[in-house]
Formats: C-alpha cells, sequence, structure tokens
C-alpha cells in the first residue's frame, strides 16, 4: 500500500478519535461534531465505495485488519485526491466489541454530509438533466422507518426515479441503517428536503411543486383513486409521487391538495401495501422502462 494512507493501529475502543463510531448518537453526529455539516456513517466495503464515487468527503475509516487488502485501491486513490485521511485499523476480536453494526461487514467510514439543494433548484436541476424527457420523482411523508427509506432509496435507483423530496416529519436518508439498507443508492438517486416544517406541510411543497410544474400524485385509497395502470398517467411530463407513512398513509390534506389520487389495484381483498413494497410497484409502472436507465453519475456531491 502507498505510504500516502495514513494507517492508524487502534487496540482501545476508548480513543477519542473513534468517538463517531463508538459513543457519538445520530443526533450529535449530525449536529454536534460538525454542526455546519455534520457526519453520517457509511457501513460495508461497496456502500463506502459508492459514498466516494458519489464525491462525498471521508472524514475517516475504521477497518477491521481483514479488510485492509480489498479496500486498500480506495484508500489509496482517497490518499491522492484528499490528501492524509486517517484509517484506523483494529483486530477483529476488537470490532466485535462494537455495537449498532453488523461485524461481518468489517467496515466503516465517517463521511460529511453533503449540501442539499433548496427544493426549487433542486427540482429545475432534474427537469434541465431530463432533457425533455418525462420526470419523476418521489415525495416521502412522514416515513419513521429507516429501514424502509432505505428500501425506497434502492427501489428507486433500480426502477429510473429521478429524484426523492423528503418531508419534515420523515426520518434521515443518511441515518446509518437507512444507508446500510439502501445499498448506497442513498448516494445514487439525488434528494433533498422539502416543506420549511410540520405545522405548513403539506401546503408549502405543493407550493414549490406546482411552481415547479409537477403535476402532484397522492398514493392513497379514496372513491376518487384512479387505478395505477390508467393510460392517461403516462402522458403526465412531470409527476410527484407522494407516498405517506407506515400507518396511516397520506395525510388527508396531502390528499386533497393533490391533483390525482391513485391506488395500486390488488386481490384477495388486500387493501394495501408495506410503503416500500408500495413504491416498488408504482415505480414500475409510473417510470420510464428502459434497462440502466438510471446510471451512476460519480461525483454527484463533488
Amino acid at each position: 500500500m502507498s505510504s500516502a494512507v495514513n494507517i492508524i493501529h487502534i487496540d482501545d475502543l476508548s480513543d477519542e478519535r473513534l468517538a463517531a463510531y463508538t459513543r457519538l448518537t445520530e443526533r450529535e453526529l449530525r449536529c454536534v461534531l460538525e454542526p455546519e455539516k455534520g457526519i453520517f456513517i457509511a457501513e460495508s466495503a461497496k456502500v463506502i465505495e459508492r459514498a466516494v464515487e458519489a464525491g462525498l468527503e471521508p472524514v475517516s475509516f475504521l477497518l477491521g485488519e481483514r479488510w485492509l487488502d480489498q479496500l486498500s485501491p480506495l484508500l489509496e486513490r482517497v490518499a491522492e485526491e484528499r490528501g492524509e485521511v486517517p484509517v484506523f485499523i483494529a483486530s477483529m476480536e476488537l470490532m466485535e466489541r462494537l455495537t449498532g453494526f453488523n461485524v461481518t461487514r468489517g467496515a466503516l467510514a465517517a463521511f460529511r454530509r453533503p449540501a442539499l439543494a433548496s427544493p426549487a433548484a433542486f427540482l429545475d436541476g432534474l427537469v434541465e438533466r431530463a432533457k425533455g424527457r418525462p420526470v419523476r420523482v418521489c415525495v416521502l411523508e412522514g416515513i419513521v422507518d429507516h429501514t424502509n427509506v432505505g428500501a425506497i432509496f434502492r427501489s428507486a435507483a433500480a426502477l429510473n426515479v429521478d429524484g426523492i423530496l423528503v418531508s419534515p416529519t420523515c426520518c434521515d436518508p443518511l441515518y446509518r441503517r437507512a444507508v446500510r439498507v439502501s445499498m448506497g443508492t442513498v448516494f445514487q438517486v439525488p434528494w433533498c428536503r422539502i416543506g420549511s416544517d410540520a405545522q405548513r406541510w403539506p401546503h408549502d411543497g405543493l407550493v414549490t411543486l406546482h411552481e415547479s410544474g409537477f403535476t402532484c400524485v397522492a398514493m392513497a385509497l379514496t372513491d376518487e383513486s384512479v387505478s395505477l395502470d390508467d393510460p392517461s398517467l403516462a402522458k403526465i411530463e412531470r409527476m410527484a409521487i407522494f407516498m405517506g407513512t407506515e400507518g396511516a398513509g397520506l395525510a388527508a390534506k396531502t390528499i386533497a391538495g393533490a391533483d390525482l389520487t391513485v391506488r395500486i389495484p390488488m386481490a384477495h381483498g388486500v387493501d394495501s401495501l408495506n410503503v416500500a413494497a408500495a413504491s416498488a410497484v408504482a415505480f414500475w409502472q409510473l417510470c420510464p422502462h428502459v434497462d440502466n436507465a438510471y446510471h451512476y453519475r460519480p461525483g454527484m456531491f463533488a
């Protein structure tokens, strides 16, 4: 390995340099350690590689000793592009004493949070990149399960969603579990927050989307819902697909403010699906079907 890689062997988990991995809560990582940007933790070699490819700035790495060889090319690249970034190496026995992550992955990294665009600028950018083709975004309202958020991002990446917007009451897409479940696609699918606060939601979010020319489609079971396979939906040029919280679904105010309400036709008396499963069905039907249409864009956050 190149001598430029800053390898530091660790034999004590109480080392203050490991605080991001061993002691700080998710809230402290966001707000205390680096108030202006914050920090998040990525787990597993694949997720770390995708974060680096997206141009995110690594703060440090913490690896079980048997993972060093596999990640050496990536670490050398980081050292060349970013200068000295601490790479903490610990025995697998020591790594097993850490809590809150699957030790079989054996690799963690702390990254600075990227700056997020304003919703209007974000939407304008998606439209510009689409170059005249239909644009599809998903709005996550009040989804509080990090596993669901991660799964939705993974489906969005696979099924050609242009971007995701997160409501004020939705959980953090960069929470450790959400990042892990997404398999790093949270670094590939563009996203931002929408809505100033919970009290003004969904009014301000709907206004922003409408001003950017988006038709707001609420996924909900109502008397006015049209079927997901309705041919008219494919003709909408700019569509924002609203997915609601795990229990109650979308708020009544959101459904009332949407331009259309859409339901997934289901058999055997089933009236709902898990929000992650429902999002995958909706994305498959409403987004363009082109193999590898959503291609990874290296340096998205560079």
